[in-house]
C-alpha cells in the first residue's frame, strides 16, 4: 500500500464506526470493504479497492473492517459472506455489493456515486476550453462514434453550461440507462431541475425585499436560495434553505431538505459543503 492510498484507507473498528464512517459520510462517501484473513476472494478484491481508493484522490474513503474482529458490525449489515462491500453516503447506506469484482465493474460501481478529483497539477495543465466549443467539438466526434454515448453525456454538460438547458435535458433524456444513473448525470438533472424552478419566478431584488418584510415568507426564501444558488453566490443560498429547515421544516412537503441535497450534488467547494452538511445534520438529528 502506498502512501497516497494510506491517506484514504483506514480500519473500522466498533469504536471509530459512528465518527469514521456515520459522521464522516456527511462530507465524504465512505465505501466499506467486509473482509476476513482465511477469505481468498477478499485478497484479490482488497488491492483493487485500494488502488481505486488512491486514484480518486480522496473523493471517497476506504474503511476496512474485518469481520471475525468486528461481529457486531458484521450483523449490524446484515453481512452474509464475504467481501461484501457498502457504500455509506449522507450518514446511509447507499449501494453495495458482493464478491470480488472485476476492476472495471468496480470502476462503474464508484462512477454512479463519486468522480475522482483532479490534482491541482492536472487542474493547472487542463486546456481552457468554452462551452461553445465544447458542444462544436463533441457534436464532430458523435458524427464521427455515435455508439460512444459517453460523448452525449458530456455534449449535455457542455450544452448546459452555454445555457442552453431544454437541449441539455434532451441529451440527457436520451441517454442510455447505465449512463442516466452516472454521477455526472444525476449532477446535471438535478442542476436543470433547480433552473426550471426559476421559471417565472421574481427578480432577486424582489424576493430580498419579501424576505424583508416577512422573514416567514418561505416561498421567497426557497426562490432567493435558489437564484443566489445558480447566480454565483452558493453560500447565501445554502443560507435561506437552513432558515426554512430551522423554522419550517415541513414546508412543502420538506423542501428546504431536498433543496440542500440537490446543492450539495452540484456545488464543486468540498469545504463549503461539508460544512454546510455538518450545519444540514445537527438541524435534522
Amino acid at each position: 500500500m502506498t502512501d497516497a492510498t494510506l491517506d484514504h484507507v483506514f480500519d473500522v473498528t466498533e469504536q471509530n464506526f459512528e465518527a469514521e464512517v456515520i459522521s464522516a459520510s456527511l462530507d465524504t462517501p465512505v465505501l466499506v470493504d467486509f473482509w476476513a484473513t482465511w477469505c481468498g476472494p477478499c485478497k484479490t478484491l482488497g488491492p483493487l479497492l485500494e488502488q481505486l481508493a488512491a486514484e480518486y484522490k480522496g473523493a471517497f474513503r476506504l474503511g476496512k473492517v474485518d469481520v471475525d474482529k468486528n461481529q457486531q458490525l458484521a450483523a449490524m449489515f446484515g453481512i452474509r459472506s464475504v467481501p461484501t462491500v457498502m457504500l455509506v453516503k449522507d450518514g446511509q447506506i447507499a449501494d453495495g455489493f458482493a464478491g470480488a469484482l472485476p476492476l472495471g465493474q468496480l470502476r462503474e460501481f464508484l462512477e454512479r456515486h463519486v468522480q475522482p478529483l483532479e490534482s491541482e497539477s492536472e487542474a493547472a495543465e487542463a486546456p481552457a476550453e468554452t462551452p461553445e466549443a465544447a458542444i462544436n467539438r463533441l457534436q464532430q466526434a458523435i458524427a464521427a462514434e455515435p455508439e460512444r454515448a459517453e460523448l452525449k453525456l458530456d455534449l449535455a454538460v457542455a450544452l448546459a453550461l452555454a445555457g442552453h438547458s431544454d437541449a441539455a435535458a434532451a441529451e440527457l433524456d436520451a441517454l442510455p440507462a447505465n449512463l442516466a444513473t452516472d454521477a455526472r448525470a444525476v449532477r446535471l438533472r438535478q442542476q436543470l431541475e433547480l433552473a426550471r424552478v426559476l421559471k417565472d419566478a421574481p427578480a432577486q431584488a424582489e424576493l430580498e425585499q419579501r424576505v424583508a418584510t416577512d422573514a416567514a415568507d418561505w416561498q421567497a426564501r426557497d426562490l432567493l436560495g435558489v437564484r443566489l444558488l445558480l447566480g454565483g453566490d452558493p453560500a447565501a443560498g445554502l443560507e435561506q434553505f437552513l432558515a426554512i429547515l430551522q423554522h419550517a421544516r415541513d414546508w412543502n412537503d420538506g423542501t428546504a431538505k431536498k433543496r440542500l441535497l440537490a446543492a450539495f450534488n452540484t456545488l464543486d467547494d468540498a469545504e463549503l459543503v461539508g460544512r454546510y452538511r455538518r450545519r444540514m445534520a445537527s438541524l435534522l438529528f
